[in-house]
């Protein structure tokens, strides 16, 4: 099977982890761009020489694409990007016209540009350092009340924001109605740091109206469309953790964590079912009273139960805490050594994010017909030392990148990953965004 993929940016969870997730099927021919064309932090994804890339590519069975990466040259230049409606408009719509000469299954999603709760502009445009709790605030209440004070906010700075969200909206209008021209297989509009009220949230409900799909998350949403893209037929069964607790809302979510799975599952294309029908479980670790997040310092229980290896297939989505496995969980898993049935483990940032690419893994791994075994333990151990090792304990010990230092601390957990695994590999750390946020594994 072929598959084009072009990503969000070129950090480790948008670029080096669907080339894992496709290794474990030989048969799968994945085509990305090279990583020097996407876009980081900073800079902006090379759009004319991606469209060169797509021109030269064989016939392909499916194209996963990231829209935000051609209008407007990644998920973060989205918020930034100073080109105009027009410029924009002109640039997808050659995007189109190359687009329609490789006559592939489309699968693709945009954003709808995200309000983040913080004066914090890493990601957003130099005046959220001042003014983003600000903006938030006006946004949140305006569409609560339909009235909100902006008189904390400088009106250059508040007209600029507001244009910027404009021209987005107007251009997911654009790939609105190439999907009822039936260009797209599938098209999702991607919610991503929802809160109850906001403009995000208004645009949300006025796509749907005009017939659009949207979906909370946001860099998983490429692993799911390619989980959907897969010719597989797969029952799934969740099992929460914590039963009476499926009904609450995960950190960065707007849906419930019981929701949040179900619509995974079915963007996946997965068949929804009880435990004695499904070919493989689901099992949700999930929060009893509100979910935790380590770095951010906001507690809750960890798992108090106890872990039972499970008879049939399994896998495991450990989102107790956001951005970081759960330690009580996790060094019971690890007690047994792995066995044919286990079919993958995450813990990756948001909730919506640890689910779309624990079930796309699993799925390949499922309609395999070559199955590679090494590459889904390498897979396995990057998203236990990633999210569990890295993430819930080891970043905790730091106070900037140090990719020494972090090779020591890591040690002793992948020791214990590694027995559980019953493989050992050698790996080098490193911090491609130059921040403590993301870890890269490599193995050499």
């Amino acid at each position: 099977m072929n598959i084009g993929f072009i990503p969000i940016d070129n950090r480790p969870v948008c670029y080096t982890l669907v080339k894992n997730i496709t290794e474990i099927d030989d048969s799968i021919n994945l085509f990305i761009p090279p990583r020097k064309l996407l876009g980081d932090l900073t800079k902006y994804a090379d759009t004319a020489k991606i469209f060169e890339w797509i021109k030269t590519l064989p016939k392909l069975d499916a194209f996963i694409i990231s829209l935000d990466t051609i209008a407007y040259g990644g998920l973060i230049p989205s918020r930034r990007c100073p080109d105009t409606f027009e410029e924009i408009k002109s640039r997808i719509l050659k995007f189109k016209e190359i687009l329609k000469q490789k006559e592939a299954k489309i699968y693709a999603f945009s954003s709808i540009m995200r309000i983040s709760n913080n004066n914090i502009n890493e990601e957003e445009k130099k005046y959220w350092a001042e003014f983003g709790k600000k903006i938030f605030e006006y946004s949140f209440e305006y569409c609560k009340t339909g009235t909100a004070s902006a008189d904390l906010i400088p009106e250059e700075i508040l007209e600029d924001y507001l244009a910027t969200r404009k021209r987005n909206f107007e251009i997911n209008k654009i790939y609105l109605e190439w999907q009822k021209e039936g260009f797209f297989d599938t098209l999702i509009f991607s919610k991503d740091d929802c809160a109850e009220y906001g403009f995000n949230v208004q645009e949300a409900q006025k796509l749907e109206e005009l017939g659009g799909f949207t979906k909370t998350g946001a860099d998983e949403i490429p692993l799911t469309l390619l989980a959907r893209a897969i010719p597989s037929e797969l029952k799934i069964a969740p099992v929460f953790l914590e039963p009476d607790s499926k009904n609450l809302i995960s950190n960065y979510e707007d849906v419930s964590i019981e929701n949040s799975v179900k619509g995974q599952l079915e963007l996946a294309k997965c068949e929804v079912t009880d435990e004695k029908n499904a070919d493989i479980l689901l099992y949700v670790n999930n929060f009893a009273e509100r979910q935790g997040e380590i770095v951010m310092k906001i507690p809750t229980e960890p798992f108090q139960g106890t872990w039972n290896t499970p008879e049939k297939p399994y896998m495991i989505a450990d989102v107790r805490f956001a951005n970081g496995g759960d330690n009580n969980l996790v060094k019971q898993i690890l007690e047994k050594p792995v066995d044919e049935n286990f079919f993958g483990y995450s813990a990756w940032n948001t909730s919506a994010n640890t689910l779309g690419s624990l079930i796309c893994a699993a799925k390949i791994k499922f309609a395999a017909k070559k199955y590679n075994h090494n590459a889904f333990l390498k897979l396995q151990m990057t998203r236990l030392i990633d999210d569990w090792a890295y993430q819930a304990n080891c970043r905790q010990k730091l106070l900037k990148p140090d990719t020494e230092e972090i090779k020591n601390l890591i040690e002793p957990y992948k020791l214990q990953v590694q027995n559980f695994l019953k493989t050992s590999y050698n790996m080098n750390y490193k911090y491609p965004w130059n921040r403590l946020f993301e870890v890269e594994i490599e193995f050499i």
